[in-house]
């Protein structure tokens, strides 16, 4: 048979040519050879063990720790999440160190306040914390880069938390950012009812819209809040009805502007408030949050007679921001300040009051023939320093407000032009110019005594706290003034009459009067610091049937976070019945290795 090929080789050594490597070469070569492993094909079984062990991470078991920045609107937010979460069996801790995972609910006002949250999150990251970022922040901007790949839940998506948390903690990252709405309409947010856990076990935080009508030029909160959204006026009653019968003796009525509840559902704020004086207990008290001036001007007469309400404190919160009607106009503020003083003036202002005491042992009612004042109202008010374009003319007409007012209440801002808002494209007033005005109204401030002529008044004061230093209990009188007692645990939560003996610039001090009454506002024991509140009926069958969540959970978890009654009519993060069949996988594996 012929050859292949044209030679012949006659020897195997032949084949080698003086051009190949030797044998020592071959043998180098060899040592920094890697050997590749054939990948064995996979079976649909083998990935359905794979997805199994990825989800084994049983989600309720963990601690978490939650951190709120910003105003009382913020804070109830962050009392709901917490309250959901403990309902689910979350451990919900005081220490940061010991959580498994931290909810972060934002505040995006002013630039100190993100800059906590930020270097929040990198302090998490560094402790390989699992991270839920919440709040205003995330929600008016979403895209920053510090946030990328961090789980999200919008202001108005709390009520889904548990969803959310389940998934991070699993390693995946969720974003609801989405507006309740119904039959098209925008809603003022996650319903009422939910559970929560009251940061002061004494005081329930309501917030009674969302949103604002008005466009500052400096404020970024309107980008995370939106338009007015209004809860309705029954939704609101039940509320507080609610939370008297846990205990609470002081309700604090909160949002972006209370005075313009209600424009968006044909209501308004004294109808509100009427309705809720009706059902406060004897002896607590209601406190109004702040109102910008356009729309408090609208009620004045209505406003004067419900401050003049025994439980209704004689307090309002109106920020004037600036003296100067040029800065007013640059802030697109939709008021002068002639309609602060308007305010201001006609609720100072003393005239002839007759009174009444038949119905109520501690209080009075108060009745008035034609125009309506409220004697001693607090008047309290925010000043922004150096905003864009301030002159030092403009400065100075701030200056002469505070002297004639003389505000027992002022809260001073230094200007940060917050990314996005006109206000941070206009010319900006040089930094030390902004800090020496703030410095300088600040100063005088400190200059006055608001409580000096109170010194020997004897007050009735409701005591709902504890002092940051821990030495006295904190009481506030009928104008929302702080009034420091002896801790005496049988005071808290109590109305009493104290003899004012000493005053300081943000405080008096008041002893309890000899032979003076105690009134319980409390119409049941207060829950303990901590407990869920707003268990609802709903719940509480679930609970008893053994279908929800007891408040210590168990790893054997019978339903996912999505079947939670606030969550049924909702959309959800995953689809029930795939967690319903992860978790009856779950089950068998366990029963065939414990057989």
């Amino acid at each position: 048979m012929p050859a292949a090929c044209d030679s012949l080789v006659e020897d195997i050594e032949d084949i080698v040519s003086a051009q190949d490597p030797t044998p020592h070469d071959q043998l180098l070569a060899r040592r920094s050879i890697v050997p590749h492993v054939r990948k064995r094909k996979k079976h649909k079984q083998d990935e359905e063990t794979e997805d199994l062990h990825a989800d084994s991470v049983i989600p309720g078991t963990q601690k978490i720790w939650v951190k709120t920045w910003g105003c009382s609107h913020n804070n109830s937010d962050g009392e709901y999440m917490a309250g959901q979460l403990a309902v689910y069996g979350y451990k919900i801790t005081e220490n940061s160190l010991e959580a498994d995972l931290w909810l972060l609910n934002s505040c995006t006002v002013k630039n100190p306040a993100e800059d906590h949250f930020r270097n929040s999150i990198k302090k998490a990251q560094e402790q390989n914390k699992k991270v839920v970022v919440a709040g205003c922040v995330p929600q008016a901007q979403p895209r920053m880069d510090y946030i990328k790949g961090l789980s999200i839940i919008g202001v108005q998506q709390i009520d889904r938390v548990v969803e959310v948390v389940e998934e991070t903690i699993k390693g995946h990252s969720v974003r609801l950012l989405g507006q309740k709405k119904d039959k098209g309409k925008r809603l003022g947010g996650a319903r009422l009812d939910l559970p929560k856990i009251r940061k002061n076990p004494l005081i329930e935080i309501i917030s009674i819209n969302t949103g604002c009508l008005n466009a500052c030029t400096y404020c970024k909160t309107k980008h995370a809040r939106g338009d007015l959204a209004s809860y309705s006026v029954a939704e609101l009653v039940d509320r507080a009805i609610h939370s008297f019968q846990e205990g609470v003796c002081e309700i604090w009525l909160t949002s972006e502007d209370t005075g313009a509840y209600g424009r968006d559902i044909g209501t308004d704020l004294p109808t509100l408030l009427w309705k809720l004086v009706q059902v406060i207990p004897e002896g607590a008290m209601l406190r109004l949050g702040m109102t910008n001036p356009p729309y408090i001007l609208e009620h004045l007469e209505e406003m004067a007679k419900i401050l003049l309400h025994p439980r209704v404190y004689s307090f309002l919160h109106v920020p004037v921001q600036t003296g100067s009607d040029t800065v007013l106009m640059d802030m697109k503020r939709e008021y002068c300040i002639a309609d602060f003083k308007r305010v201001a003036d006609f609720l100072k202002e003393h005239s002839a009051v007759f009174f009444s005491s038949d119905n109520y042992p501690i209080h009075f009612w108060i009745s008035l023939h034609h125009v309506l004042r409220v004697p001693g109202i607090t008047i309290a008010t925010d000043i922004i320093c150096g905003f864009p374009g301030e002159t030092e003319a403009d400065f100075q007409e701030t200056v002469k407000l505070v002297q004639e007012y003389k505000f027992p209440s002022l809260f001073i801002n230094q200007f940060y032009p917050r990314p996005g808002t006109p206000a941070a494209k206009m010319e900006q007033v040089p930094a030390q110019m902004k800090k020496q005005r703030t410095r300088v109204l600040s100063q005088l401030f400190q200059s006055y005594t608001p409580y000096d002529h109170k010194i020997g008044e004897r007050q009735h004061v409701l005591i709902t706290e504890e002092s940051f230093d821990g030495q006295y209990y904190v009481a506030h009188n009928k104008f929302y003034e702080q009034v420091l007692v002896p801790k005496q645990l049988e005071l808290m939560g109590k109305m009493i009459e104290v003899d004012i003996y000493e005053a300081g610039k943000h405080f008096m001090k008041g002893k309890p009067a000899q032979n003076g009454k105690i009134h319980t506002p409390s119409i049941v024991k207060p829950l303990l610091k901590g407990e869920v509140s707003g268990m609802t009926e709903e719940i509480k069958t679930l609970n008893e049937n053994g279908t929800a969540l007891p408040a210590h959970y168990s790893s054997e978890k019978p339903f996912s976070a999505s079947l939670l009654p606030w969550n049924l009519k909702g959309p959800r993060v995953k689809i029930v019945s795939v967690s319903l069949a992860v978790l009856a996988v779950i089950t068998a594996v366990t029963m065939a290795i414990f057989r």
